[in-house]
């Protein structure tokens, strides 16, 4: 986690897109740090009325992000909640999901296919030897996720893990789906309202879970190692057979925050922690707004924005993680509803805490 580069590295991995209800622009960059471990989803058109963009910031390692990138989203689209139109339920679901997937031969194998390039010639083939259908190129059964014997048939899942943080936007419904500190944020009027919660291990109900599920804190990290409270994969925290996931030292729950967009909403946007070290909700959205003025290209936002944020050097911390950063704009007007009611879904958004940093 804290080996650096000498200089940093500041390519960028940029895209925009649009559709009729959004448009988007995100970038990526690696920075300061020795490797890049951070991924992202962005499906404009996930379905024809829906949305998907989640942004995973892993750690310990890069594959549970990228596998998330990857399969994150295809579970949500095929999860039966998700077709009953409950987005909150298939995306809930759909972060459990990718633990129980990460685990045995298939999923020791999509790991090291993902990962670095010796487990990923050892991944490829043993899905030679072991694949039920060696054609398979991941998206052709995915449902049923089918059960493979192995050298790997009990593998526990990985022990690196990710945070993912996740927004899918349905007509006027904006659906949040947060775990760990990567963290969605939307600006209304100007104002920032976070849609997520940080999860870090001295918060209240963090803690209690940590601790009655046999962890402890330590130097504000569960069990002396890791500052998160919930992620994807950390297999070794989710080792209690007497707990329910939800309940285990940490969790892939996430929170789940449902809002009703109005004419009122500019933007959303989803960072990792890299991003929000370096400004509060607050100072990125008038920084976004700022720059929206003299920019219409929204990745080129996204880049100032990393750029603003990397530190000149690694001696402070802050500005020296990967970054990864999504802005979402939508376009006016937002779905038509009755007027009573867009008025009251304007204050929902106001039950989130202003920021206070």
């Amino acid at each position: 986690m804290g080996i650096y580069l000498s200089t940093p590295k500041t390519e960028k991995l940029s895209e925009d897109g649009e559709n009729g209800r959004v448009r988007y622009g995100l970038s990526s960059m690696q920075g300061w740090r020795a490797t890049m471990e951070d991924a992202h989803a962005a499906y404009p058109d996930l379905d024809a009325s829906t949305s998907f963009f989640g942004v995973y910031d892993g750690h310990g390692g890069k594959v549970v992000a990228k596998f998330c990138a990857k399969y994150l989203h295809q579970q949500v689209l095929k999860n039966e909640a998700y077709t009953a139109g409950d987005l909150g339920t298939s995306v809930q679901k759909s972060f459990f999901r990718m633990d129980e997937m990460m685990r045995g031969q298939r999923g020791w194998r999509e790991l090291a296919v993902l990962g670095d390039k010796i487990n990923k010639f050892t991944g490829m083939i043993e899905g030679l030897i072991w694949s039920p259908r060696s054609s398979s190129d991941g998206n052709d059964h995915v449902d049923d996720w089918a059960f493979e014997e192995g050298p790997h048939s009990d593998f526990a899942g990985p022990t690196s893990g990710s945070t993912a943080c996740v927004a899918i936007i349905r007509n006027n419904q904006l659906v949040v789906a947060n775990a760990g500190d990567s963290r969605c944020v939307i600006s209304r009027k100007g104002q920032a309202y976070n849609l997520s919660r940080d999860h870090k291990p001295d918060l209240e109900v963090e803690k209690e879970r940590i601790l009655k599920a046999g962890g402890f804190i330590h130097a504000g990290r569960v069990n002396g190692s890791l500052n998160l409270a919930r992620a994807i994969g950390d297999m070794e925290f989710k080792q209690n057979k007497f707990l329910p996931p939800e309940k285990q030292i940490v969790t892939a729950n996430p929170d789940i925050n449902t809002v009703e967009l109005c004419d009122d909403d500019d933007f959303i946007v989803l960072a990792c922690d890299g991003i929000w070290d370096c400004m509060s909700s607050q100072q990125l959205v008038d920084f976004i707004q700022e720059q929206l003025i003299l920019e219409s290209k929204l990745s080129a936002v996204c880049e100032r924005v990393l750029d603003r944020c990397l530190a000149p050097s690694t001696a402070g911390g802050e500005g020296c993680d990967n970054m990864t950063m999504i802005l979402v704009q939508f376009k006016k007007p937002i779905t038509a509803t009755p007027s009573g009611e867009q008025s009251s879904s304007c204050n929902q958004a106001d039950t989130e805490p202003k920021p206070t940093e």
